[in-house]
């Protein structure tokens, strides 16, 4: 079965997260491409602030508030976006948190905050979306992970936790997907520069500006192919590392974090 790469035509795309960050900046860039974008985050001045910078472009950005923890908030909006601007044909599930100090104590509500977005936001937001996506019998899903999901990193416990099980997950649903006519894909970027990772207190490689890295991500989602991933050289980095032994792997991480202090 031919997977469809949805176009502006074909309906809007609704983005979970948009306030700022990769989000917005992908909003951003679809609406530069002409799609209807509609916006999701707790914050309705922050997406309105976004809407505002599309004013000029071809497209238009629209707000539609909400919190991704909640799952009836999430089938509400998927509702009212396709109620007032018609069905949603791309949706891009990016909300994404990192909770807590890097390099701080172990503490389980880190990890409890980070999957409450990360995965179960991205789950609720997920079944949202494949509802009227599966009745149509086409759509295109695409889930924000990250790199730091390919293997266990240092300081990175709940996050990298968070996103190693979103990346699963989209490994686990992609055939049912491509069954209902639905293309799932996977986004796995490296270091962008967010307000985010502005908080990081280590090297980032390879750090990327947002606006390139949302021009990316579109250009994945006019492509196709399950993963979206970047910068390149990162990226496989990262994927030879998933290849190595144990003993192999902790070695290599040691003398990492030894040559960072």
């Amino acid at each position: 079965m031919a997977l469809p790469r949805m176009k502006p035509t074909d309906g809007v795309a609704w983005i979970t997260g948009a306030s700022s960050g990769i989000g917005a900046a992908v909003a951003l860039e679809l609406a530069r491409r002409g799609w209807t974008v509609a916006v999701t985050a707790r914050r309705t001045d922050a997406l309105e602030a976004v809407a505002r910078e599309a004013e000029s472009l071809p497209g238009r950005i629209v707000a539609h508030a909400g919190d991704v923890t909640d799952e009836q908030a999430m089938r509400d909006i998927v509702e009212a976006v396709e109620t007032v601007h018609g069905p949603i044909a791309l949706a891009f599930l990016n909300a994404g948190v990192a909770p807590g100090p890097t390099g701080g104590p172990f503490e389980p509500a880190n990890v409890e905050a980070a999957m409450a977005v990360n995965l179960f936001g991205v789950a609720k937001g997920l079944s949202a979306a494949l509802g009227p996506m599966t009745q149509r019998g086409r759509g295109q899903i695409a889930v924000n992970a990250s790199l730091v999901g390919y293997r266990g990193l240092i300081g990175a416990a709940a996050y990298g936790a968070s996103k190693a099980a979103a990346i699963h997950l989209c490994e686990a649903l992609y055939l049912d997907c491509r069954r209902a006519g639905i293309r799932l894909q996977l986004v796995n970027p490296g270091f962008v520069d967010t307000p985010m990772t502005r908080r990081n207190r280590f090297a980032m490689p390879f750090l990327m500006s947002v606006e390139e890295s949302a021009r990316r991500i579109v250009d994945g989602f006019e492509r196709g192919g399950f993963e979206i991933t970047f910068p390149r050289r990162l990226a496989w980095i990262l994927k030879a590392a998933r290849l190595l032994p144990y003993p192999a792997y902790f070695a290599l991480l040691s003398r990492v974090v030894d040559r960072q202090r």
